[in-house]
């Protein structure tokens, strides 16, 4: 079990702004997923990687592809408060899920 977060590379987020944003995806994702999904992911130590994801466009196309599996995810629009414009979009979590269905969906980008 493992969640995948992707975060964009192309809209220069501070590490702050970055860390903030991985972190509203994960909760998000996390409060999608079934009561089973959420217990086995916890019950494992909360798996997370962190990817590489280089536009808005990526994250919407893997936010297609996770959906038509059958897997939690959410995507992040940021408010606009500090460095960017609202609605922005900034992450993308796919999962919690079993490992193999994540890297359907997130296998091929990179470590952040």
């Amino acid at each position: 079990m493992k969640q995948a977060i992707v975060a964009r590379t192309d809209i220069g987020m501070g590490q702050g702004k970055l860390a903030a944003q991985v972190a509203h995806a994960s909760l998000s994702a996390y409060e999608k997923a079934d009561s089973q999904l959420r217990r086995q992911w916890k019950d494992g130590g909360q798996k997370k990687v962190v990817l590489k994801g280089e536009s808005e466009r990526q994250l919407h196309e893997l936010a297609e592809i996770a959906n038509s599996e059958g897997i939690p995810n959410a995507l992040v629009r940021d408010a606009g408060h500090t460095q960017l414009e609202p609605g922005t979009v900034t992450a993308l979590a796919v999962g919690p899920a079993a490992d193999d269905r994540i890297d359907r969906v997130t296998g091929e980008l990179s470590l952040f």
